[in-house]
């Protein structure tokens, strides 16, 4: 159905563009990848791992010079643009937020420009991010916290709780990346409004899987588990424990991405998602209990909190969906348990000992996101797209990934 179709992906070499082009390409798609080009040559592990480096063409381009982008697209006439190219690590866009802005507004801005002095006809599929919801009310009393916290927030919630969150729920980003992704949400459909061009949003919740970077929270923690089970590791540093993401595989994720370019509507916004919610703690047990440790129970280093079988299945609802999770997290969502820097850390007993989860102050981030789950009925109905993987499946593949030992030491 596909045959001759081309599509450009910018960011290829990242942790997305690899399986999206292996996906395209198995739809009949000819693939192109935007390469920026390097004095120490290219950067193609993650196309070599996924079995599909020679058979994309790579074009060297660079997306915030206006000139290279017009050469790429002279050179390819893609018919379809997946631009996932981005400076998409949160905590970095703290340290560097103007490199952020440099690649993730001005590079938009620059891709959309492009298109539009050539006059293309290409669909343009944009890589938005949960992150562009930044915090949305949970309960009253989480609230209350929030105005004690910001003193405003803006605009004020016309209900509460505001989750699960769909398209028309309100944007308010909580770091310099969320701040630049919502920039390119509006250009992208800014562009679609004033000159027609055929722009498609995707506002896709948190998605992992083998490949991750390392530096990313769910890596992070499978990393640190592997090489604890290991013994390469004495125990496993984290930051805030009581975050919840809404985590979809990847793989899912990208059938949502070639969804939307093959049905989705020019000028909207979509968004793609699991429709669960689970805690940073939560991934953190169930990462040990996939590596083959029986957890019994957690408590914090001075045994003040303390919660048996914390990763026994809750299935009931929460803000009027009924999704797996566990009972910590029933816990910290029903506001009974909640983890603190002052706690210092979590003692966790299993079957093999005791394993100590550290909490390390240099991990919290200065405004970070308490919770995101998401709604994405507009794409099921519309386009069809359901995430099916489970977390643990999300898991399991991060696992095999890293029990590689060249991946579990090449970034320690």
């Amino acid at each position: 159905m596909n045959e001759g179709k081309r599509a450009l992906v910018t960011g290829i070499t990242g942790f997305v563009g690899p399986y999206l082009a292996r996906a395209l390409l198995d739809r009949g798609y000819e693939v192109y990848g935007l390469v920026r080009r390097r004095a120490e040559g290219g950067n193609y592990k993650r196309l070599h791992e996924t079995g599909i480096y020679g058979q994309v063409k790579l074009v060297e381009g660079d997306l915030t010079d206006l000139t290279s982008l017009l050469f790429t697209l002279d050179r390819v006439e893609p018919d379809v643009i997946f631009h996932l190219a981005a400076q998409s690590f949160v905590p970095r866009s703290f340290t560097n937020p103007l490199e952020t802005f440099q690649v993730n507004s001005l590079g938009t801005h620059l891709l959309l420009e492009a298109v539009r002095l050539k006059d293309l006809n290409s669909r343009i599929i944009f890589a938005g991010s949960s992150e562009e919801y930044g915090l949305q009310i949970a309960s009253e009393k989480h609230y209350k916290w929030a105005l004690e916290k910001f003193k405003v927030i803006h605009p004020e919630p016309a209900r509460i709780p505001e989750l699960p969150i769909d398209e028309n729920n309100p944007l308010r980003p909580l770091s310099p990346y969320a701040v630049s992704k919502v920039h390119g949400d509006y250009l992208m459909r800014n562009y679609y409004i004033s000159y027609g061009l055929k722009t498609v949003v995707s506002r896709a919740f948190n998605h992992e899987g083998a490949g991750r970077g390392p530096f990313f929270v769910t890596s992070s923690i499978v990393r640190q588990c592997v090489k604890l089970k290991f013994g390469e590791a004495d125990k496993i540093l984290i930051g805030n424990v009581n975050a919840f993401r809404d985590w979809s595989h990847v793989e899912d994720i990208v059938e949502g991405y070639i969804a939307l370019a093959e049905k989705g509507s020019p000028g909207n916004a979509y968004v793609l998602g699991s429709m669960r919610t689970n805690s940073v703690l939560t991934y953190i047990l169930l990462t040990l209990e996939q590596l083959g440790y029986k957890v019994y129970e957690i408590e914090t280093i001075d045994g003040d909190k303390r919660v048996k079988d914390p990763t026994e299945r809750d299935h009931g609802d929460a803000f009027g969906l009924s999704f797996e999770k566990t009972k910590v997290d029933k816990l910290i969502l029903d506001g009974e348990l909640e983890f603190e820097p002052r706690d210092k850390g979590i003692r966790v007993k299993t079957d093999k000992g005791i394993v100590t989860i550290d909490f390390d102050p240099e991990r919290f981030r200065p405004a970070d996101v308490p919770i995101l789950l998401s709604n994405p009925k507009k794409a099921t109905e519309e386009l069809g797209f359901r995430a099916t993987r489970r977390l643990t499946d999300i898991i399991r593949d991060q696992i095999n990934y890293y029990l590689n030992p060249e991946n579990r030491v090449a970034m320690s």
